[in-house]
């Protein structure tokens, strides 16, 4: 059995906004969500910027009692499915088994395992919080979205670094497809700007640190004076729904979800493939599963870190896949606003896709300025989106392990 899914339903909490239109408009706008460090004391790293969710109110969607244990990370998935489901018209109490939830997250909550260690450490095992396990393991996402809206269907967490949450909508697609839910919330969420969440990826030399004293132009995917990535946070969750269970409740569809590719590098831990070979065939993938030729693409949401190996590799891997067309193609990484958002970042970015698709436009690479040799496409340097046709758009997501998910959108 293989079903039609539909996109019925868009949340978002990201560093350019607590909403899916708010995000959407700054992107489009070229407004940044890249700052000052504020969650915790600067002196502590040689980083002192981040994209930082701001203007959150948790307040808005959990009690007191229920906010003293519910991490960060948790927040911020519950309140984008919120709004994924307001914005679908869905009661998820009708749905019972039907629907289930797919949200992928990188890293869960390495603040509180700092913090309890550091608890253990100088006080003794009896004073670490009975909450530590339950709200530090990534699938707690997931697991708290279904027991507070009641969820009864598919509960999984994709824990595969920065593809997370692409791999949460790709998972949440293949339970429609083959019958197991009828409606899936689909996507990814991350909250480690911490500490220990930082300075491991100041260790790996992969933050950009050349430019606390100007934060809102160190996130620049695919430009030549690119030195890293900016540490984002967030959520981004789809509704993704059976196509005939859509149409049947008169539900609004924002676009059909046709192709969904996976791929492993087998190469490096942290590096991408020599030439993008992994995210090639993971592209390729995603075409042939839509059943369209790479000519039928016309916007692709890249990955695009900000990096110099993985915003080589990537140019790479869509020259291999697309040949002649890929210098026809608008491709952009909206993490020039929204900085990286790890495990978050596919979900989020899924959401500007399908928003690329009904709006007719695709927003820009803010920061882009300079041109470099290894990255000679049109990355959309406009500082705004441009209107244009997209009939189908493709949104890649990749990350440490070498694992890659890439996922095809067409308009409806």
């Amino acid at each position: 059995m293989s079903r039609r899914v539909a996109v019925t339903g868009l949340g978002l909490v990201s560093p350019v906004g607590c909403d899916v239109q708010s995000s959407w408009d700054a992107v489009c706008e070229g407004k940044t969500g890249v700052g000052p460090l504020t969650l915790f004391d600067q002196e502590l790293l040689p980083v002192k910027i981040a994209a930082e969710v701001k203007n959150f109110e948790p307040g808005k969607y959990f009690e007191p009692k229920e906010l003293k244990r519910v991490t960060r990370f948790i927040q911020f998935a519950t309140a984008a499915s919120l709004e994924a489901m307001q914005s679908a018209g869905i009661d998820p109490k009708e749905m019972g088994a039907r629907m289930g939830v797919s949200i992928g997250v990188g890293m869960g909550d390495i603040d509180l395992i700092a913090s309890n260690t550091k608890v253990f450490l100088e006080s003794g095992y009896r004073r670490v919080s009975p909450f530590f396990i339950p709200f530090t393991i990534a699938n707690m996402a997931a697991g708290y979205v279904a027991q507070k809206y009641g969820l009864k269907g598919p509960n999984i967490c994709p824990t595969t670094a920065c593809t997370s949450g692409t791999h949460g909508v790709g998972e949440g697609y293949r339970y429609i497809k083959d019958g197991s839910a009828d409606v899936m919330i689909a996507g990814g969420a991350e909250g480690v700007i911490c500490p220990m969440g930082m300075v491991g990826f100041v260790a790996l030399k992969a933050l950009c640190s050349s430019q606390n004293d100007s934060p809102q132009t160190a996130s620049r995917p695919f430009d030549a004076g690119r030195s890293g990535f900016v540490m984002g946070e967030g959520s981004g969750v789809l509704v993704l729904e059976e196509w005939e269970h859509a149409k049947k409740r008169g539900a609004k569809i924002y676009a059909e979800l046709v192709g969904y590719g996976q791929s492993g590098d087998a190469f490096h831990i942290t590096a991408p493939a020599p030439e993008g070979e992994g995210a090639a065939r993971c592209m390729q993938a995603a075409v042939d599963s839509a059943g369209i030729k790479p000519d039928d693409v016309q916007y692709i949401n890249a990955h695009g870190t900000s990096t110099k190996l993985n915003d080589k590799n990537e140019t790479m891997a869509i020259k291999t896949v697309f040949g002649d067309h890929a210098k026809n193609l608008a491709v952009s990484s909206t993490k020039g606003s929204t900085g990286h958002c790890l495990g978050a970042a596919g979900g989020i970015e899924a959401v500007f896709s399908v928003k690329a698709l009904q709006e007719q436009k695709a927003p820009p690479t803010l920061n882009y300025e300079n041109k470099d040799e290894d990255c000679d496409l049109d990355y959309v340097g406009d500082k705004k989106a441009r209107p244009m046709t997209i009939e189908h758009a493709l949104s890649n997501s990749f990350g440490f392990g070498g694992t890659n998910a890439s996922l095809i959108f067409k308009r409806v």
